[in-house]
């Protein structure tokens, strides 16, 4: 009786100090930590002879993060709808800042020297505009042609800013989350297609010319169903991926040229195999090497012997694939997935719009990420400076994503509870 007794007053007692948590979606926190532990546990694989220590700032970072998940989570998500003004406009001054004090570095002007560290501000920038876009759509639904010009004007300030630094990686992950958050926020599908369809049709017609008619016309049907003024609409949409895909050759030639190298090779990376090309051979060659089993950790001669430069940052899914092998890989890829179908139904599950549409922005910008940064690593989508999320080294990007998990939990810890 007198151990009973003990038992249930250490229940209550941890009971006690859980409150706070009791709602937290300890499965998504479990999948981030274990993502976070595995890429130190690769970084250090990558870095193991040539002197780096960056595996242990990943796990510092990593547990910061932890702690600040932990605290925003207790505190109410829903006070951001008063401020997010105030967001919107830190995220404004930290990306115009760059432009004036920031450092560079291959080429690129994005980060900001801040008591000996490097903050990257557009890693920040990503919570800040999926805070502000949030608010915005809560509030007004993109339902209307007028209300989607806002929010495509509001989101377009911290995209010029991002891409004049040039950032193209990050800027596309801007353009994924404004997407994803209009489509979740009720914004005809129709309009969205539409929106990116100049972009296609540029592309399309460069590459096959009897697809790009196709595309056009499905584009007109889609331009005819989408507005309430069909004929106008109709006649716009084939008038303007018309002119995108002689336009295209303008646009192109508006990028630098290592830009328009990493959107090329991809393709055939043996066109330059010493200069762009490199990265992309030598992964291939690294995952596949890796076959079914992998070939063990610290074991990997592509990894070990430093084939692949920046291995810990970019491309440490290659690192997975030739250590750890398809099993490796596959887990990785199921620990994404579980994850992001925690973060669905998060989001279903909120007490607002404006909670759901948090999660869908960071699901959003999760995926995207994801789907780009493995894509380059095995040859299906151009290299384009993108990182793994939870798995990449990069101390701002660990911290960006740990704070927009510690949202997302805040949404999940302060929904409705069910009663019986």
């Amino acid at each position: 009786m007198l151990q009973r007794s003990l038992f249930s007053m250490r229940w209550m007692r941890w009971k006690s100090v859980l409150t706070p948590w009791q709602d937290l979606d300890w499965q998504l926190m479990a999948l981030s930590i274990g993502l976070t532990g595995l890429g130190g546990v690769m970084i250090r694989s990558a870095e193991l002879n040539n002197g780096q220590t960056d595996w242990w700032w990943h796990w510092i970072v990593g547990g910061i993060g932890v702690a600040l998940v932990l605290a925003i989570s207790r505190w109410r998500y829903e006070i951001l709808i008063q401020w997010h003004w105030v967001v919107y406009g830190i995220t404004i001054a930290g990306l115009i800042a760059v432009m004036f004090v920031g450092s560079t570095a291959n080429g690129a002007q994005r980060w900001i020297n801040i008591l000996g560290f490097q903050v990257q501000p557009s890693e920040f920038a990503k919570i800040g505009l999926i805070i502000t876009l949030a608010a915005i759509i809560h509030s007004q639904p993109a339902t209307t042609l007028g209300s989607l010009a806002r929010v495509l004007g509001i989101a377009g300030v911290p995209w010029i800013f991002v891409f004049l630094e040039p950032n193209l990686g990050t800027s596309l992950v801007f353009g994924s989350i404004t997407m994803g958050m209009l489509y979740w926020g009720n914004t005809n599908p129709g309009w969205l297609l539409l929106m990116i369809s100049p972009i296609i049709s540029a592309i399309v017609f460069t590459a096959f010319l009897p697809a790009w008619f196709v595309w056009v016309i499905a584009m007109g049907i889609i331009g005819w169903r989408s507005f309430s003024w069909p004929i106008l609409g109709s006649l716009s949409a084939v008038v303007v991926n018309s002119l995108s895909g002689g336009l295209g050759n303008l646009l192109w030639g508006l990028l630098k040229d290592y830009q328009k190298k990493r959107l090329t090779l991809f393709l055939d990376p043996n066109q330059d195999p010493l200069g762009g090309g490199y990265h992309l051979i030598q992964s291939k060659i690294a995952i596949g090497a890796g076959e079914f089993w992998g070939r063990g950790l610290h074991q990997g001669t592509q990894t070990q012997l430093r084939f692949i430069p920046e291995q810990h940052t970019d491309f440490i899914f290659s690192a997975i694939g030739e250590e750890l092998g398809f099993i490796g890989c596959m887990c990785v890829l199921l620990g994404f997935w579980f994850l992001c179908l925690r973060l669905v139904i998060i989001a279903q599950n909120a007490k607002d719009n404006f909670g759901s549409l948090i999660a869908i922005g960071f699901l959003s910008m999760i995926v995207f990420q994801t789907v780009v940064n493995i894509g380059m690593n095995i040859g299906l989508a151009p290299i384009t400076g993108i990182p793994l999320p939870l798995l990449s080294y990069g101390r701002s990007a660990l911290l960006a994503n740990f704070l927009g998990l510690g949202l997302v939990e805040s949404v999940a810890n302060h929904r409705p509870r069910l009663r019986f």
